[in-house]
């Protein structure tokens, strides 16, 4: 390959100005927004999450069958009487849904998994979760209100959960106080 002749280089470049003419500068008062990237995983830690969504929640441990119109509350030991009554009353803000109406046993255990894996990534201090009470099912008995009771109870990031008030799915919803990520 030849190289170019840097005299014809220059003349390149007076040839660009002089067709160019005279330049102005345009000022522009826009703001160029800043987006902060998620910090990134390492891939091992990554493997970690993911074995660990998929033995989240064991299917051993299961109390009685809850009816459809029983009421769920559960609170770990050390929160607040004062904090589990904000919580049962709706007086803290919920952050994130998960709405599991329709769903397997098995789809709505990687959903709740993945959900409460998300919110741990995201910082989430409060949720609700919808998981109706049952009328459509087999027997008209509420399958996942009573897995979801038991799988809430083995997880270590929930400090507290508890049916939420009518207005918000009554007994066919829960809120869930989460547990603070560490930063």
């Amino acid at each position: 390959m030849k190289k170019k002749d840097s005299r014809n280089d220059q003349s390149d470049i007076t040839l660009f100005r002089e067709e160019m003419g005279i330049i102005e500068k345009i000022e522009h008062d826009k703001i160029h927004p800043v987006t902060a990237l998620p910090k990134p995983i390492a891939k091992f830690r990554q493997q970690r999450i993911d074995q660990a969504l998929n033995s989240s929640f064991s299917d051993q441990y299961e109390p009685h069958t809850i009816g459809s119109e029983e009421t769920l509350s559960f609170r770990r030991s050390g929160i607040q009487h004062r904090l589990f009554s904000r919580l049962r009353n709706g007086h803290i803000p919920i952050e994130a849904e998960l709405d599991l109406h329709g769903m397997t046993v098995s789809i709505s255990h990687q959903a709740l998994a993945q959900f409460l894996q998300d919110c741990q990534v995201d910082m989430l201090r409060c949720v609700r979760i919808v998981h109706g009470k049952g009328w459509s099912s087999k027997n008209q008995k509420p399958v996942l209100k009573t897995k979801l009771n038991s799988w809430l109870q083995q997880d270590d990031n929930v400090l507290a959960f508890c049916s939420a008030p009518i207005e918000d799915g009554g007994t066919g919803a829960v809120y869930v106080l989460l547990r603070r990520a560490k930063a």
